[in-house]
């Protein structure tokens, strides 16, 4: 999901064998065809708390007509980080989360080590639902003893986005076909670059260093932890590896420094300050919002992620051990995430499916952006998905400890401080983040 969206809560066992997810429970028992539960059910009220834009509102009333008895209220937090601290308010006291609580992508896996709080859905038959989804998005949200606790939303697979003007400025292809052959992986990205810096000295190639940091270091089999959850630190020299990359893009002028979602980075979409950037699906919206007219033609996608497949964003649907209807918010769950509902909120608000049959809807798979020379991004951005590979282990600080090599990233880009001391800083206050806390 994009930055500007999603989050949720559940617990207690209702007195009934409820295996799969479409069982029921109270009433006359059992749910239709279409899965509506019989008129003569217990009425019930279901929270779900989520975050920024999940686009729910007409399933919301859609679910609520198939079945009578439910009514749903949306607990809506304005930001992600007003969610999560919602969240932890509530699960620290033992009280006061929703039915279904939202988990942003690079939050989750905090909340992973703390599955016992939350319902492990395979007791509502995940296990039989959960071919629908990517494995790797079923991966992100499952224990390393197997427990799964979130059915997941969106996801956002990486493509490349480019200038096409600026790429003829510098004497390089424009097509999408050629361009995608420029980046196999991350050594040739920087290096086309360079070559384009050479001809095109007034624009950098990239946005944000930190943005370039966070795609490559999403691809590392491990980045900041071990499987075993060590936070590794130094011990890792891939982590150090991508981190030289980068900063010495910034030292060769590759980065335009600008921090993402800055009044700065909004507003040089409507000049020449870069020519690419690391694009998720979502993020096209952001492009043409911020580039108006003046980038319309002027922006390209091509079909490839330097090093294969990138994923930034994204959301599950979790069921925390609070709630007091934990059979029909886990039946909730997966309805809200099923492909069909997916398609739906793909076509309103854009947020990518991560199900293999929303994938086959020609809504998706069709889909033409006139925006970007008519890119076809339906069939781009299916591709995209399909070559992610979740092979890292992301750790209960993971997304504390990035923020924290981020700010150090930043500093180094914005010349505040010199690359060795901001690598060292990050490992201690990262090394502290992960070991001080490890009970919070």
């Amino acid at each position: 999901m994009r930055p500007s969206a999603r989050y949720r809560p559940l617990a207690v066992l209702l007195a009934c064998s409820a295996v799969l997810f479409a069982s029921a429970c109270g009433g006359s028992g059992k749910p239709d065809a279409s899965g509506n539960d019989d008129t003569d059910a217990p009425k019930i009220e279901l929270t779900i708390a989520t975050f920024n834009e999940f686009g729910y509102e007409d399933l919301y009333r859609e679910y609520e007509a198939q079945h009578p008895n439910i009514k749903i209220v949306e607990r809506r937090a304005p930001t992600v980080d007003a969610h999560i601290k919602n969240l932890e308010t509530n699960l620290a006291s033992g009280s006061g989360m929703a039915d279904i609580e939202a988990m942003e992508v690079s939050w989750i896996y905090k909340y992973l080590a703390k599955a016992d709080q939350f319902v492990d859905l395979r007791q509502y038959g995940a296990d039989d639902l959960k071919d629908r989804w990517l494995d790797w998005k079923v991966a992100g949200a499952t224990t390393q003893d197997g427990k799964i606790i979130g059915y997941g939303t969106d996801i956002g697979p990486e493509a490349i986005c480019y200038r096409r003007d600026l790429f003829a400025k510098a004497g390089l292809p424009t097509d999408r076909a050629q361009v995608a052959k420029l980046f196999a992986d991350w050594p040739s990205y920087f290096a086309t670059g360079r070559k384009f810096k050479q001809k095109v000295p007034g624009s950098a190639w990239y946005d944000s260093a930190v943005l370039t940091w966070e795609a490559m270091r999403n691809q590392l089999i491990q980045a900041y932890y071990s499987n075993q959850d060590r936070f590794l630190g130094a011990e890792n020299p891939l982590l150090k590896r991508t981190w030289d990359q980068v900063v010495q893009g910034s030292a060769d002028g590759l980065s335009a420094r600008l921090p993402a979602w800055s009044d700065a980075w909004n507003q040089a979409f409507r000049t020449d300050k870069f020519a690419t950037m690391a694009c998720p699906g979502w993020l096209l919206g952001v492009i043409q919002d911020n580039a108006g007219t003046y980038g319309k033609g002027k922006w390209d996608v091509a079909d490839v992620f330097p090093g294969g497949g990138g994923n930034w964003g994204g959301s599950y649907l979790t069921v925390p051990k609070q709630s007091q209807q934990p059979v029909e918010a886990a039946r909730l769950a997966a309805w809200l995430t099923a492909p069909e509902q997916q398609v739906k909120v793909f076509k309103k608000i854009g947020s990518f499916p991560s199900t293999l049959d929303a994938y086959d809807d020609p809504q998706v798979k069709s889909q033409v952006n006139s925006y970007f020379n008519n890119a076809p991004v339906g069939q781009i951005f299916i591709n995209r998905a399909r070559n992610v590979i979740l092979k890292q282990h992301k750790g209960p600080r993971d997304g504390e400890i990035n923020q924290v090599f981020s700010a150090a990233l930043a500093r180094v880009d914005d010349g505040k401080q010199a690359p060795d001391a901001a690598w060292k800083q990050a490992l201690d206050l990262a090394d502290k983040a992960a070991n001080t806390r490890k009970g919070s």
